[in-house]
């Protein structure tokens, strides 16, 4: 395994996937408006030892946002509810090829845990590959550890409740932003401001999914979609090919560089990408768009105009 990576194949689980040193989690998550159920698709079907990792519920649920990261000592009890140790090898996949797994990588990454990758191409790509999968019913070891992660992080938040927790967390704030950060960013312009989402979005052309949540972009950021990272199979492009992609916006790979997208997720899809190209401390602004556009007085830049409302 290539720390220098971050990405495994499909083909390389398969003949390390009964290694004890390995867990494997299925960190598969959709939009709303997608009406998916990524813990029931996972008890349907995931690759055979995986657990299921909740992005939306071992977060912080004292916010409105969605699926932010979770505490310190949270995210120590989902994981070590999960069975997980800090000697473990993490390799992580979702249910659309590349999408929410990324998500999980920089999670672990922002609490020390730097031994984790990507599953390239995610479980489409294990199903198509001819691998074999398998199923969990709600009594199974693998779907209890799984609810057991959930349950001890609604514990923390609503009955401020402590679990024991044996992984040790080593928090790396450098890896977060903030929206203070952001506003500052504006006026100083340390960082490049990467945006993740695509184009009509960053624009103010095409709506948000979300509903109620406007489209347009942060003064000074710079449009780099998510899906230029990867071909049609949601497998990483070539490594020159990714660099074409930033330098054709205008971005320097010598400078210092930002992550956002909507919500958090898409971002550190980018973020990996970035990794790939040996840029590996690139920090996420967790909140995203979904928590900028919201502020009273937010500067709302399209394609035609900025606005402030």
């Amino acid at each position: 395994m290539d720390r220098n990576d971050a990405v495994v194949s499909v083909e390389w689980l398969h003949q390390n996937l009964e290694n004890p040193e390995i867990k494997v989690l299925d960190a598969s998550w959709y939009m709303p408006f997608e009406n998916r159920d990524p813990f029931q698709e996972y008890k349907e079907e995931h690759i055979p030892g995986a657990l299921f990792f909740d992005v939306d519920n071992i977060s912080d649920l004292n916010t409105d946002l969605p699926h932010m990261l979770p505490s310190e000592e949270a995210f120590a009890s989902a994981v070590t509810a999960l069975g997980i140790t800090n000697d473990d090898k993490i390799v992580v996949y979702d249910g659309k090829g590349m999408y929410s797994a990324p998500r999980l990588w920089w999670t672990f990454r922002v609490f020390g845990h730097d031994n984790i990758w990507v599953l390239d191409g995610g479980f489409p790509k294990w199903k198509s590959s001819g691998f074999e999968v398998q199923s969990s019913d709600s009594s199974s070891n693998e779907v209890s550890k799984s609810s057991s992660a959930i349950r001890v992080v609604e514990q923390h938040y609503k009955e401020n409740l402590a679990s024991p927790a044996t992984f040790k967390v080593l928090l790396r704030p450098h890896l977060i932003w903030t929206l203070d950060k952001i506003k500052q960013n504006i006026e100083d312009k340390t960082h490049q401001h990467i945006d993740a989402r695509v184009r009509g979005r960053f624009d103010g052309t095409a709506p948000e999914p979300r509903k109620g949540v406007r489209s347009g972009h942060i003064p000074g950021s710079k449009c780099v979609p998510f899906p230029d990272m990867l071909n049609s199979e949601q497998l990483f492009l070539p490594r020159d090919e990714i660099q074409i992609r930033f330098e054709k916006e205008g971005v320097s790979l010598e400078n210092p560089i930002v992550v956002s997208c909507a919500t958090g997720v898409t971002a550190c899809i980018v973020a990996l990408g970035l990794y790939k190209l040996g840029k590996k401390e690139i920090p996420v602004y967790d909140g995203s768009w979904t928590e900028w556009e919201c502020q009273p007085g937010a500067i709302i830049v399209t394609v035609n105009s900025a606005s402030s409302s």
